[in-house]
């Protein structure tokens, strides 16, 4: 694995960031990092991730046809010509950052500027020139699903302008989670704190620990089931919501040592007559989302059916909405029956 460490911005670029920072330079970094073209190149280039957006558009037309829509999150308007190649009425595009500025070129480029109006500022400030909308259409999706919150934005949207009768696309999220094996990589990058030129930096091995990997995982790391840790309705589900604490479970499928857990997500288009999911699935075609990996602190070795379990959770952090704080139990359970004894650690994360 190749480290992308959460102190990395969405295309792996270092920050350079103060100790401390306040939540409105934090928000704006935010939107300033949108604003460069090299983001934007990344999640265009992610194929996985732009098809099943425009497949879920183009392909159904009978949801588009004649509707007003509104792209939360615009970007370069991409989504925005989806839906106004798919029929859409009329088009409403938002975006806080610059990048609007090359957007409203690339629609009037390509022909839709009587289609697509795009409108500069933050959900929660602007109106819209119409009272409702038939449809939203936003990515939205972060690391672990939920990394820069943007969710909340687009149920905020929904609660303010999506007609009773309205949709979302897309309208369902899940999140995963199984067991790996990746020794090598604990061993080069957390372990190394352990003897650094003769001396010790046990601070430095725990601060290590507490920041996930974000990176692609090879399927053949995988040591167990899978298990699904959350299911969102985005037509139904509230921002507290969006703070969760759930139980998990996994089996494992082989002898192996395990040195963390892998996260993982999907969102499903299910309306219409043709029904999409994309997957950021270490089974599937790898996007730039990648896997999420939180190391535990001591690995576990484990056996044939035996589990791990515990307790996920994850919530923003109250200094900065769109860093998460996330806390995991690991629970072993040796062997098998009532008097089998487990083993049990927990660790606190920051995923910034």
């Amino acid at each position: 694995m190749s480290l992308l460490s959460s102190s990395s911005t969405p295309s792996g670029k270092k920050l350079a960031s103060p100790i401390v920072k306040s939540e409105q330079q934090s928000v704006d970094y935010y939107f300033d990092s949108y604003s460069h073209s090299g983001i934007h190149e990344e999640m265009l280039k992610d194929t996985v991730r732009t098809k099943t957006y425009r497949d879920a558009i183009i392909k159904n037309p009978q949801l588009f046809r004649g509707k007003i829509v509104l792209d939360v999150g615009c970007g370069t308007g991409i989504l925005s010509m989806f839906a106004a190649q798919a029929g859409a009425a009329h088009v409403y595009g938002i975006d806080a950052s610059n990048i609007i500025d090359s957007a409203q070129q690339i629609i009037e480029e390509n022909g839709f500027k009587q289609k697509i109006t795009l409108i500069r500022g933050k959900v929660e400030e602007i109106t819209l020139p119409v009272e409702k909308v038939d449809i939203i259409i936003s990515e939205w999706m972060g690391y672990c699903l939920l990394y820069e919150n943007m969710l909340e934005t687009v149920l905020i949207a929904r609660d303010k302008w999506l007609k009773p009768d309205g949709i979302l696309l897309p309208d369902k999220a899940r999140m995963f989670i199984c067991a790996i094996e990746d020794g090598d990589y604990r061993r080069s990058k957390i372990n190394f704190w352990d003897h650094v030129y003769g001396f010790r930096m046990s601070c430095l091995k725990k601060e290590a620990l507490r920041e996930p990997l974000v990176d692609v995982c090879e399927p053949q790391q995988v040591s167990t089931n899978v298990c699904q840790m959350i299911s969102f309705d985005l037509e139904k589900v509230s921002v507290p919501e969006l703070s969760v604490s759930v139980p998990y479970s996994v089996k494992a499928s082989r002898f192996d040592k395990i040195h963390g857990m892998l996260v993982f997500f999907d969102v499903l288009f299910s309306h219409g007559s043709s029904v999409f999911t994309m997957s950021t699935s270490p089974m599937k075609r790898p996007t730039h989302w990648k896997q999420t990996v939180f190391y535990m602190p001591v690995p576990m070795s484990i056996e044939p059916n035996e589990t791990i379990s515990g307790q996920f959770s994850m919530t923003p952090n109250p200094r900065n909405k769109r860093d998460m704080d996330i806390e995991i139990s690991f629970n072993h359970k040796r062997g098998f029956g009532p008097g089998a004894p487990t083993e049990s650690q927990s660790m606190k994360y920051k995923l910034r």
